[in-house]
C-alpha cells in the first residue's frame, strides 16, 4: 500500500478527505458541548444515541463497502470505546469545547508515546524535549487557579484520551477497519444501554428533540462518516503525516467553541496549546523520529 504525502495527482482528493475528517473529529467536541451546555440532553443519553446512530451508519457503510457478513466483534476494544465515549460525554458537562479537545488529544498522544517508550522505542533528545513540553503543557492547563478547568471534567477527559489511545493501539493494522469499528460500536452500544437504563429508571435522564438531533449528528456524521473518511485518507498518508494533521483538531474545536458557543479560549488554553501541540509536533515531525511500531 503506497503512502503519499500531501502532493501528487491525488492532492485535492486527499486534502478534502483529511480536512473533512479533522472537521468531523472537532465537531464531536462542539456537538457534545453544545447539547450538554444548553441541557438539551443528559450525558448518558447522548452517549447512547451517539453509539446507536453511529452503529447504524457504520453497518450501512460496511455493507456498501464489503457486503454482509464482515462484522467483527472484539470485546476488549469495545470496552475501551465505551470508556472513551462515556468519559467524553460526562467530561463535557464541565469543559469548554477547545479545552476538552486539547486534554483529550494530549492524553491520546502521550498514551501512545508512553507505550512506545515502554516497548523500547528510542527517542532523540529533541523528542524527549517535545514529550516533556506536551506533559508540562497539560500540567499547566490543569494546575489550580481561577481559570483552571473543572478538575472532575478534566480527569474524565484524560480517561477518555487514555481509553482512545489504548483503543487505537489495539486497532493498529486493521485489515477491515470499517467492519471492526462497526462491531466495536455495536458492542459498546450494549454497554451504553447498561449505563443508561438505571439512570433512566431513576428519572434522571432528559432529552429534547434538539438534543437528540445533536447526539445523532455526532454519531452519524462526526463519528461514523468521519471515521470512514479518515480510514480512506490513511491509505494515502504516511504515519507521521497522519499524526501531525491531527494537531489541528483541538485548534478547530477551540475556534468552533468560540464562534458557536461563545467560549473564549483564554491565556491558559493558548499557552497550554503551544506546549502540548508544539511538543507533540516535535516528536512526530522532526527528522529521524519514529511513531509506535
Amino acid at each position: 500500500m503506497a503512502s503519499l504525502p500531501f502532493f501528487g495527482a491525488n492532492l485535492m482528493k486527499l486534502t478534502l478527505l483529511t480536512g473533512t475528517a479533522m472537521l468531523a473529529f472537532a465537531a464531536n467536541s462542539i456537538l457534545c458541548r453544545m447539547a450538554l451546555l444548553a441541557e438539551e440532553i443528559d450525558a448518558s443519553t447522548f452517549t447512547l444515541v451517539r453509539l446507536l446512530t453511529g452503529t447504524g451508519m457504520l453497518l450501512v457503510l460496511t455493507r456498501v463497502n464489503s457486503g454482509p457478513g464482515n462484522l467483527s466483534l472484539h470485546w476488549p476494544s469495545a470496552v475501551l470505546l465505551f470508556s472513551y465515549m462515556g468519559s467524553f460525554s460526562y467530561g463535557y458537562l464541565e469543559l469548554s469545547a477547545g479545552v476538552g479537545a486539547l486534554i483529550l488529544f494530549g492524553a491520546v498522544q502521550l498514551t501512545m508515546l508512553g507505550y512506545a517508550a515502554y516497548r523500547g522505542e528510542r527517542f532523540t533528545g529533541l523528542a524527549w524535549i517535545g514529550i516533556t513540553s506536551a506533559a508540562v503543557g497539560l500540567a499547566f492547563l490543569l494546575a489550580p487557579g481561577g481559570d483552571a478547568p473543572n478538575l472532575k471534567g478534566a480527569l474524565l477527559m484524560v480517561a477518555a484520551g487514555v481509553s482512545w489511545g489504548a483503543y487505537s493501539l489495539l486497532g493498529r493494522n486493521l485489515q477491515d477497519p470499517l467492519g471492526v469499528t462497526a462491531g466495536n460500536f455495536l458492542l459498546a452500544s450494549v454497554m451504553a444501554v447498561g449505563l443508561w437504563l438505571p439512570i433512566q429508571l431513576s428519572g434522571s435522564v432528559h432529552s429534547t428533540i434538539n438534543g437528540l438531533v445533536l447526539a445523532a449528528s455526532s454519531g452519524v456524521l462526526a463519528s461514523a462518516v468521519g471515521y470512514a473518511l479518515w480510514f480512506a485518507a490513511l491509505k494515502q498518508l504516511t504515519a507521521s503525516t497522519a499524526s501531525v494533521v491531527q494537531l489541528s483538531v483541538p485548534v478547530i474545536a477551540g475556534v468552533g467553541g468560540f464562534i458557536l458557543l461563545l467560549e473564549p479560549p483564554g491565556f491558559r488554553f493558548v499557552a497550554a496549546s503551544i506546549g502540548v501541540l508544539g511538543g507533540i509536533w516535535m516528536v512526530l515531525y522532526l527528522p529521524k523520529q519514529r511513531l509506535v511500531q
